[in-house]
């Protein structure tokens, strides 16, 4: 069997180590050995910009909070009109730095529509007022399966009260998580989101099938509005 071979690694603020690995073709990071994702496995990454993104008008404003490999920002870049606007936060330098080198997406970056911060994804939730159409986040593997301590106030009540404060009337959360959280959906609710939990698998099947792969969840919440 071909075996796995450590290309990078990297210190999150937290001090937890993001590792880059290959086997063949296959990608996969790593947060202290614990797989957060994999360029064989993104259909969940899909809906999440799918859900949070389709429809949305001319100059739209999207936040993705987490890079990882790409195909989050790949498929709301699909999506969206020439007029958009789509903030990439990601909190480790080092990880697009990846997906510059080996994982082959800096086309994605160089997007004229793509801007990238190198930063705490809070922060920018924190600071922003009315700004954006969509926040889709994919910082962790979940509200409630915490790999980076650091992300937790993000899907707290404090942060979903901030993250509504950050979207424009009838704008759309969209969280990835590697499991469902019925007290999630109920926070969501509770912060004046109409929230609903939507079901993927990791890998997407042809038109009609129901894929295959792990069960991952895309929460999404809308605030009121237009």
């Amino acid at each position: 069997m071909t075996p796995w071979v450590k290309l990078d690694a990297a210190r999150a603020p937290d001090g937890a180590e993001l590792s880059l690995w290959r086997r063949g073709d296959e990608l996969v990071v790593r947060a202290g050995g614990v797989d957060l994702m994999s360029n064989r496995a993104h259909g969940s990454e899909e809906l999440l910009a799918e859900h949070g993104c389709s429809g949305l008008g001319e100059g739209a404003r999207v936040l993705v909070g987490g890079l990882g490999l790409g195909f989050t920002l790949r498929a709301a870049l699909a999506v969206l009109p020439a007029s958009a606007r789509v903030l990439v936060v990601e909190v480790c330098p080092a990880v697009v730095g990846w997906v510059r080198g080996p994982v082959g997406g800096g086309a994605l970056l160089d997007d004229p529509r793509v801007a990238v911060e190198e930063r705490d994804c809070a922060a920018v939730v924190r600071e922003s007022a009315a700004r954006f159409d969509a926040i889709l986040l994919d910082v962790d593997n979940g509200p409630s399966a915490l790999t980076l301590a650091s992300n937790g106030w993000l899907y707290g009540h404090a942060g979903l009260v901030a993250a509504a404060r950050a979207l424009r009337p009838g704008g759309r959360l969209a969280v990835w998580s590697r499991g469902d959280d019925p007290a999630f959906v109920a926070r969501l609710s509770g912060t004046g989101f109409a929230a609903r939990a939507l079901h993927a698998r990791a890998h997407r099947g042809t038109t009609g099938s129901r894929g295959r792969g792990a069960h991952h969840v895309v929460f999404v919440g809308v605030v009121p509005g237009r």
